[in-house]
């Protein structure tokens, strides 16, 4: 049996490299995103299908899960890695912009667990990750509505964990403690120690996947990671 995949809040970078870690272990993977036009290379490199959703809007998101469904008739992952950042004194903070960046960053994560859980608990398996951030763990100053999505994200898979893993599905939280390295960032040389100071989003990939074989005597529900020259 195919094993298969949803990815929601796809981009070029963690998700992207996770898609093909993913299709590389042989899995069907979907690749969800409000528009599909910036996902059309990745689609194309690994034969994924692109599909577009809001992930804070419910009809949106059990669309989402039904075209899957018509696809791949299974889900064994599902990766939630969107977020919405604003910044700002907290004095002068847009209300809107505070509740867009807790919707997609938090509220959209309930959404498309929620339909993931109806179709992994049936199953009895299946894996649900969340991607976090330092935010997660550290309020920054003028970072707070961040803060607030990434802190709920992270109660909710805890609190997931705790009532979906003895039904099989496992769940994980992976705190990204660093800057990831993109396009725009660039990339350095290696065995310079500035090509360390980023977390490379092929290694972070490394580390889903291995969660991924995790035996579920031994499953891990958070794990963290930043650059070795990163100070605590």
């Amino acid at each position: 049996m195919t094993r298969t995949a949803l990815i929601v809040g796809a981009g070029s970078g963690i998700s992207a490299a996770f898609a093909r870690a993913l299709h590389r272990d042989g899995y069907r993977v979907a690749l969800a995103a409000r528009t599909t036009e910036k996902l059309g290379a990745l689609a194309k490199d690994i034969d994924a299908l692109a599909l577009a959703a809001d992930a804070t809007d419910a009809q949106d998101v059990g669309r989402l899960f039904t075209e899957a469904d018509r696809a791949f008739g299974r889900l064994d992952v599902v990766l939630y890695n969107a977020s919405y950042r604003t910044r700002g004194p907290f004095l002068d903070l847009d209300p809107k912009e505070v509740a867009k960046s807790i919707a997609v960053s938090a509220f959209g994560g309930f959404l498309v667990a929620q339909e993931a859980a109806r179709r992994m608990v049936k199953q009895g398996e299946g894996a649900i990750f969340f991607t976090g951030a330092s935010a997660s763990v550290k309020g920054y100053a003028l970072s707070a509505p961040f803060a607030m999505g990434k802190f709920a994200l992270r109660g909710l898979a805890q609190s997931l964990a705790r009532e979906l893993q003895p039904k099989g599905i496992h769940v994980a939280h992976f705190v990204i403690d660093g800057g990831v390295r993109n396009a725009e960032r660039g990339r350095v040389e290696s065995g310079d120690t500035a090509a360390d100071s980023l977390l490379d989003p092929v290694a972070i990939a490394e580390t889903y996947m291995a969660v991924l074989k995790q035996q579920r005597s031994a499953w891990s529900l958070e794990v963290e990671v930043r650059p070795w020259v990163e100070k605590f």
